[in-house]
């Protein structure tokens, strides 16, 4: 969150360098006639009153604006009682004489005296007045005098309280405490509330204030430290000594222009200017649930929330009128704290805030609140007052009278003689006289003497004469002299009657451009308001167009993410089924291949069968084969090696080997451990071969061809033996591969085991009906054939044909 002020102090800030920003300023216009407002604002703890008291060694600001009015003023203050204030906020000015009675007064009334500027500084808080940068405000007009009175309030409870009043004690009426029973001499008694009201210049003061006069910082400093002692402070949760009331530091500075001779104050109250400048140390905004106050503390914390609360209220109202132009009624009598400064945010001065900020974490929210606050603050604009017409006296005049003393002085010393001006006079006289003719000796040595009286008589007529000439040339003088001064004053009435009249015109013409800037104003203010609100709206359009690009950019991205996705599953897809496509095909051929073998095969067998019936059906009959009897049969045990002899008298079955087709290429000849001897006559054999129980790469590598011999049980029972036939290739990476290329399938049956054609029920079957029946083709045909060499079917491939 970031909040935009017009200055930012840091944790290391000096006091000098926050009063050169912030205070000095006000303090300038104080002395030149305006008024200001200091406020201190934050959460409790934050540092409030130590920005506006400071600490020992390092003056706050209350020390250092007082410390600079007297810098400024100290050669032309006036002496105490020429300005006295009245009840009605108002400033009265007295002679000399009439200050001095009042002092002499002052001084024998047995109340408290006045600070004085000569008594020692208070060790207490000497160190904070110590301020060692004489700052002075420039230009301060000397043709002035200055009396600074301040007063020291609190608002605690939404109640004003003087806290430089002294309680009287009254021996006749005793006191009452909370308990009921009467105080002690001594105890304190508590003051009572003060009175807000309006002076004739709508500005509010409070009633019954004790309001001193100061003549130096200390003297000032010394008075405040009185009624802070007297502040309510206590201890909380989060504040070791919090303030628990707002307190208000009001410095008021009177100034009057001195007479034309630059001696005393000129007597006209309508001079004299009374500014002030208001120091507030606001009481810090707190959370009951943090403080954990109870009873007092938690009126008092309820109270001192609701008047900032009243504070950012009006401030509100205020920015609202002024940004909208609307009219309306400002909140300021809510609350006492905002109702004394009614006059300041009407327009009669300036306001400055100092927003004092706790960086601990426990504080983020009020914080937030509190900058929130100040920061809307800086939106409001008040109207500054008009400077007050000069009074129309020469200036320099003190300063001219001053030097005329000097010199007055200076010359009563060198001549210890009568003032200058009666010098003066006498020589104006002395070279008048000279212009007479010059008297003759008027002495009358001898009665007899008749010359000397008539010389005199003469003279005396010259001198006569040249008095009524100089007289009428005086007089011609003077008459022309009221001539011009009425020609001179004729001229000046009517440049004046002309310079009344362009002034009224200008007049005239300066209310009607008010007029329009009013006008104006106002029109910039509906415009700005206006602008303000297309501001925000295209703001709001603005970001509701930047979620909507951006809404659009991860739509059309997933929408890409998908397509790429699809491409890819498709790709894969077209992969998969090129890949299943081609392994069916071969498949296909595989089983095509090996199905038409098999047909080949059963084609070939019913050849081979359909050769052997012929050979059977045209061989002569020359003698019958001796059939074995029922019960010899029952008696011999059935030899599944050996096939019974088709005729009796035939010579014995030599064992051997059928011949391979591939002899001339080697094989690998895999005969798993598991394998059964089957003893029978006719067994596969390759010449050439290299058997083996596993196959293995070696073995592979060294033939062309291999061979697996597998055994199964067959649905009769007997063993089934499939010799599995392929190819060996090499392959890329230098294994060895095996492609199969066909099956052969070598059965064995035993004849005894078959079923006769013959009835059962027939015991007694004819000699001749035993021939025959051994003699059948079908009995013949079903007995196992060797395979004759030369077969297209491979190396040991035995047929056996399946009885009816």
């Amino acid at each position: 969150t970031q909040y935009s002020f017009k200055e930012v102090f840091g944790t290391l800030v000096v006091q000098k360098e926050l009063f050169d920003v912030v205070a000095k300023p006000l303090v300038e216009d104080l002395i030149r006639g305006k008024n200001g407002l200091l406020f201190t604002y934050g959460v409790t703890g934050s540092g409030k009153t130590h920005t506006m008291t400071g600490s020992p060694g390092d003056g706050g600001l209350l020390p250092r604006c007082l410390d600079m009015i007297f810098n400024s003023i100290g050669p032309f203050q006036a002496k105490r009682f020429v300005f006295k204030l009245d009840d009605k906020n108002g400033v009265d000015v007295q002679c000399e004489v009439d200050a001095l009675l009042e002092r002499q007064k002052r001084d024998a009334m047995p109340v408290p005296k006045t600070p004085s500027g000569k008594r020692q500084i208070d060790p207490e808080f000497a160190d904070m007045i110590n301020v060692q940068e004489h700052c002075k405000v420039e230009e301060v007009d000397e043709d002035n005098v200055y009396s600074v009175f301040v007063s020291y309030i609190e608002i605690y409870n939404n109640y004003i309280y003087d806290l430089l009043e002294e309680a009287p004690f009254d021996p006749i009426k005793p006191k009452w405490n909370n308990c009921n029973t009467p105080v002690r001499n001594g105890d304190f008694i508590p003051p009572q509330s003060k009175i807000l009201r309006e002076d004739q210049n709508h500005n509010m003061y409070v009633t019954g204030c004790t309001e001193v006069e100061v003549k130096s910082t200390e003297e000032a400093f010394e008075v405040f430290w009185r009624g802070q002692k007297k502040r309510r402070i206590a201890n909380t949760q989060l504040n070791r000594e919090s303030s628990r009331s707002h307190s208000v530091f009001i410095i008021k500075l009177a100034q009057a222009p001195l007479d034309a001779d630059g001696d005393n104050v000129l007597q006209e109250k309508e001079q004299i200017t009374l500014s002030q400048l208001s120091l507030v140390d606001l009481a810090g905004s707190e959370r009951t649930n943090r403080t954990k106050a109870e009873g007092n503390r938690l009126r008092e914390a309820g109270n001192i929330n609701q008047s900032l609360m009243t504070l950012r209220t009006c401030i509100e109202v205020l920015r609202e009128n002024q940004m909208y132009g609307t009219n309306k009624m400002v909140p300021y009598r809510d609350s006492k704290l905002t109702h004394l400064f009614k006059n300041y945010f009407d327009g009669e001065g300036k306001v400055r805030m100092i927003v004092c900020v706790n960086p601990k974490a426990e504080d983020y929210e009020e914080s937030l609140q509190v900058m929130r606050f100040a920061e809307m603050t800086q939106e409001v604009e008040v109207a500054r007052p008009v400077d007050r017409p000069l009074c129309g006296l020469t200036p320099g005049r003190r300063f001219r009278n001053q030097a005329f003393r000097e010199e007055l002085s200076r010359k009563l010393e060198m001549r210890g003689g009568p003032i200058n001006g009666e010098t003066e006079e006498q020589s104006v006289s002395e070279m008048f006289l000279q212009n007479f003719p010059p008297l003759p000796s008027c002495e009358l040595l001898d009665v007899n003497d008749d010359q000397t009286l008539p010389k005199l008589i003469e003279v005396l007529e010259k001198r006569h004469k040249v008095r009524q000439m100089l007289s009428g040339e005086f007089a011609k003088n003077v008459l022309t002299f009221k001539t011009m001064l009425q020609e001179f004053d004729s001229s000046v009435v009517s440049k004046e009657n002309y310079i009344q009249g362009k002034l009224s015109e200008k007049e005239k013409t300066i209310s009607g451009q008010k007029t329009e800037l009013d006008r104006l104003e106002k029109k910039i203010k509906t415009l700005e308001y206006k602008i303000d609100i297309l501001e925000k709206t295209a703001t709001i359009y603005e970001e509701d167009k930047r979620n909507l690009q951006q809404e659009l950019e991860s739509k059309s991205q997933k929408l890409q993410r998908q397509a790429s996705d699809k491409r890819r599953l498709e790709a894969r897809l077209q992969g998969m089924v090129a890949e299943t496509t081609m392994k069916w095909e071969k498949e296909c051929e595989r089983r095509v291949a090996a199905k038409q073998l098999e047909m080949q095969n059963k084609l070939w067998v019913k050849d081979e069968k359909l050769k052997q019936l012929k050979a059977i059906v045209t061989e002569p009959k020359n003698e019958k084969p001796e059939r074995p009897s029922r019960e010899r049969d029952r008696e011999k045990p059935v030899q599944r090696s050996v096939s019974p002899p088709p005729v009796p008298n035939a010579p014995p079955v030599r064992l051997r080997h059928r011949r391979s087709r591939s002899a001339g290429e080697r094989w690998v000849d895999h005969k798993p451990l598991s394998n059964l001897p089957t003893e029978t006559v006719m067994q596969p054999h390759v010449p050439h071969a290299i058997t083996v129980a596993a196959a293995s790469e070696k073995a592979l590598a060294k033939c062309d061809k291999y061979m697996l011999t597998h055994q199964e049980l067959a649905s009769d029972g007997e063993i089934e033996t499939k010799l599995i036939k392929g190819d060996v290739f090499k392959t890329r990476g230098g294994g060895q591969a095996v492609q199969f290329t066909e099956i052969e399938t070598l059965k064995q049956e035993s004849p005894t085991g078959r079923k006769r054609r013959s009835s059962p029920s027939n015991p007694d079957p004819p000699k001749d009906a035993a021939d025959s029946e051994w003699t059948d083709v079908e009995t013949r045909c079903s007995v196992a054939v060797e395979m004759r060499a030369g077969s297209a079917l491979g190396p040991g491939y035995q047929h056996h044909a399946q009885p009816k």
